[in-house]
């Protein structure tokens, strides 16, 4: 696995917080990263995913508000930054990469 293989990443984070850190750390780093959490404005959160689905952004660190009902094709990589609360929390999280005939890795930090 190299840097090229890390094409679409959903990173999650247990709060808000640790999510604005770590976007503007990978920004700051010079990747094009995006934050997602329950205290954006609807607008903030409709604006950074539309910017991850199309590809402008390669990195979208996000709480569990993200885990359900985002359907965004083609993640190659969902990492758990944070251990996830509960085993269902752990499956929606890893079930937004691998869609359909898709293959996708998750890696859980420890």
């Amino acid at each position: 696995m190299n840097g090229s293989d890390f094409r679409k990443v959903l990173i999650f984070a247990e709060t808000k917080i640790e999510v604005e850190r770590l976007a503007k750390s990978l920004s700051g780093e010079g990747f094009k990263a995006e934050s997602i959490h329950g205290d954006k404005r609807q607008r903030e959160r409709q604006r950074a995913l539309k910017l991850f689905k199309e590809n402008a952004v390669n990195i979208l660190v996000a709480t569990d508000v993200a885990a359900r009902g985002i359907d965004v094709k083609d993640i190659s990589h969902v990492i758990n930054y944070t251990i996830p609360q509960t085993y269902n929390d752990y499956i929606h999280r890893i079930g937004r990469t691998g869609r359909g005939d898709s293959k996708g890795i998750a890696l859980t930090f420890v």
